[in-house]
């Protein structure tokens, strides 16, 4: 398997990538499963789901619970962008690329740093 020599500041879009996505997904644990309003409801029998058939009311997300989450979306987006158009996906071969991408996202999982060399 190649391994790539990823440029730091690629690195660094992906770490702060992955620290935006985690907080997003933590706010959203902690927000009402509705964004709007919505008054308590029961699913239909028969459905497959295992999870509850009742929902409780929902106050839905504040205006500041909307900006945070609006916010944390955008960055997530922009660094996405960031890091899918960087100089660094030019310089390997283009059916190498899938594989590289996704090397990078487990590069900083690496203790040891390996795989971030070109072999």
């Amino acid at each position: 398997m190649t391994t790539y020599a990823y440029p730091d500041d690629l690195l660094k879009a992906q770490q702060a990538l992955n620290e935006v996505r985690a907080s997003l997904k933590a706010l959203v644990k902690t927000l009402p499963y509705s964004v709007e309003p919505m008054e308590a409801w029961e699913r239909p029998d028969g459905y497959w789901l295992a999870t509850s058939r009742a929902y409780p009311d929902s106050p839905g997300w504040s205006e500041q619970e909307k900006k945070e989450v609006a916010a944390l979306r955008e960055k997530e987006r922009d660094l996405t962008s960031v890091i899918l158009t960087h100089p660094f996906w030019s310089e390997v071969d283009a059916p190498a690329r899938p594989d590289a991408r996704s090397q990078l996202k487990h590069a900083l999982e690496r203790e040891d740093g390996e795989g971030q060399e070109a072999a």
